[in-house]
């Protein structure tokens, strides 16, 4: 008789991660794409933690455009394990992080050095290997 309760929780169980997993499959992209920070989010982090000055902002924004979308498209490819994706990103974001450091002052370098030691979810979403922040 206990193992009818049992077998029930475990089909619940069964039934629920497959809707999930058709849910996350309807979209382009799957739940990933949904906790992918936009080009303006990245740019509010990237001020508030380097006090960058308007012509940073704009010499900013184009860069993360680029990873933004260089992003997204690899994201996309369903093909692809975590793992790979990961490995793709990676090197668009060293490049990025590259050019970015072109513009920043030597303090401002210096804060980000600080800010990139930390978890920093809030730039790259579940794509960075550690799970996505709570929402707040």
């Amino acid at each position: 008789m206990k193992r009818i309760p049992l077998i029930a929780v475990m089909s619940f169980s069964m039934f629920a991660n497959a809707a999930l997993a058709q849910r996350s499959a309807a979209k382009p992209g799957g739940e990933a794409q949904d906790s992918l920070p936009t080009v303006e989010a990245q740019l509010k982090v990237l001020n508030e933690k380097l006090g960058l000055s308007a012509k940073q902002q704009a010499k900013v924004r184009p860069i993360l455009q680029q990873l933004h979308d260089a992003t997204e498209n690899v994201m996309q490819d369903q093909s692809l394990s975590r793992e790979q994706r990961l490995a793709k990103v990676r090197p668009q974001r060293q490049m990025a992080d590259k050019k970015m450091r072109a513009i920043l002052s030597d303090e401002q370098r210096k804060k980000l050095d600080q800010y990139e030691q930390g978890p920093h979810g809030e730039m790259h979403g579940t794509l960075s290997g550690t799970p996505k922040p709570p929402a707040q």
